[in-house]
């Protein structure tokens, strides 16, 4: 039977279940990774440091062991910071529902108003949501291939190492590892899951205090794990939350109201910002996962 919109006859004043069903929230969860501050202007100016933990000197050796000592009365060795101006452009995102006629809007039992005011924020949330892995997963510095095949490589395949090795190369770079979050797509999520319990199972350490609760993996090689549907199966990225990356938002989430008396109602809302990856050494993305 196919759907209704508001309008239709199946939606109208009937003896029906008032509760919208048939559908669950998808969570949008990687602006909450980042650091989210206000900007001004559409036109962002910001700079890069890719070396903050290491110093360059003028030679093109850099600092060497014979230079961490000056001795008394020599000049000390020159170490200078360079940084990379970059230029980000503030993003439109919006939507809007269709009209829905006065007469719709009084006697349709389920709020489809409401339904639609949801979906269209929720949408907007998912286009931000996609903007910010496109940006990091695409510009990302540090990346590595996974073991074997893949997770899926019941032989070769080592979810734990891949994981375990992503912290470690941003930890090279001076980055505090303690918090380091991995988004995953679902099939990759049941693969690691599959990994661990059938594969590895009770051979790991307190395996299941440790790395399950409640049949959910929240934890791996001290890695934090967030599935979402928004993710790109067969890659996982690693960041190191409110560092990697900043959102920053040109207009807030907005909405407004648009009415034809005597016809109905539409709303449109939008929200500006952009995502500046201001630290691209604090992310990992591991790749034919």
């Amino acid at each position: 039977m196919p759907a209704d919109t508001l309008g239709q006859a199946d939606v109208r004043g009937l003896d029906v279940d008032k509760l919208i069903k048939g559908f669950e929230n998808e969570a949008f969860v990687f602006r909450n990774f980042l650091t989210v501050t206000p900007t001004a202007a559409r036109e962002m100016r910001w700079f890069q440091n890719l070396n903050s933990n290491t110093l360059d000197s003028t030679d093109t050796t850099g600092i060497t062991a014979s230079q961490v000592r000056s001795a008394f009365g020599a000049l000390p060795a020159i170490a200078e910071q360079s940084t990379t101006r970059m230029t980000s452009y503030a993003g439109h995102f919006a939507l809007e529902t269709p009209w829905f006629t006065y007469a719709d809007l009084k006697d349709s039992d389920p709020d489809m108003l409401g339904l639609n005011i949801e979906g269209i924020r929720r949408g907007i949330a998912n286009q931000i949501d996609f903007r910010i892995l496109d940006v990091l997963s695409g510009t990302c510095l540090l990346s590595g291939s996974a073991a074997g095949t893949g997770w899926n490589d019941g032989t070769n395949g080592n979810p734990f190492l891949d994981l375990l090795s992503g912290s470690v190369e941003i930890r090279k770079l001076g980055y505090d590892i303690s918090n380091v979050v991995a988004w995953l797509h679902p099939n990759q999520f049941k693969s690691a899951l599959n990994y661990f319990v059938t594969t590895k199972g009770s051979s790991i350490p307190q395996f299941a205090s440790g790395k399950v609760e409640d049949g959910v993996l929240t934890k791996i090689a001290n890695v934090r794990i967030v599935v979402s549907n928004n993710c790109t199966s067969g890659q996982v990225l690693l960041v190191v939350p409110q560092r990697c990356a900043t959102w920053k938002v040109f207009t807030p989430i907005t909405a407004v109201t648009k009415e034809e008396p005597g016809m109905g109602t539409k709303i449109r809302a939008w929200e500006d910002g952009e995502v500046l990856f201001t630290d691209p050494n604090a992310a990992f993305l591991i790749k034919g996962v």
